[in-house]
């Protein structure tokens, strides 16, 4: 079992409040979030970027786990995963993630490359949590 943390403070109100997140591994330390962070466009981190940045993450590492099992080597991968926070009938939900992943692994055909970003996809452990739609467009490179 493995367990780390990360810590939020707030004070204020929804709108006039302000928070800041912090990381055990130091990452983000007292990074500002808020109100307008979240829902305006402003500077600042929210709760679903830094969803979106662990998924991508370890998406992106099971990934690498799988196609090591399969004797592959990515060359290089890089994942966006797009959080979409919707109103619903009792207040906001994260809805759905759409995975974007480009990536280069010498040898590897489309379908297996398929199979096996789908099987990252269904195993991650972000994913596992996640209650949403996640879905994924994988495109291998040459």
């Amino acid at each position: 079992m493995s367990k780390t943390e990360g810590s939020a403070v707030w004070s204020g109100g929804i709108k006039d409040g302000k928070g800041a997140i912090s990381t055990k591994s130091g990452a983000l330390k007292d990074y500002p979030y808020g109100f307008a962070s979240r829902f305006e466009g402003k500077p600042g981190t929210n709760p679903e970027e830094l969803i979106g940045a662990a998924h991508a993450g370890c998406f992106t590492m099971a990934l690498s786990l799988i196609l090591g099992e399969a004797k592959l080597t990515a060359e290089r991968m890089e994942t966006k995963a797009e959080v979409t926070l919707e109103k619903v009938e009792d207040g906001f939900a994260i809805t759905a993630v759409h995975l974007t992943l480009r990536a280069k692994v010498p040898g590897a055909d489309d379908a297996k490359f398929q199979e096996l970003a789908g099987k990252a996809k269904a195993g991650c452990p972000v994913s596992k949590l996640l209650n949403a739609d996640i879905t994924l467009d994988a495109k291998l490179e040459s």
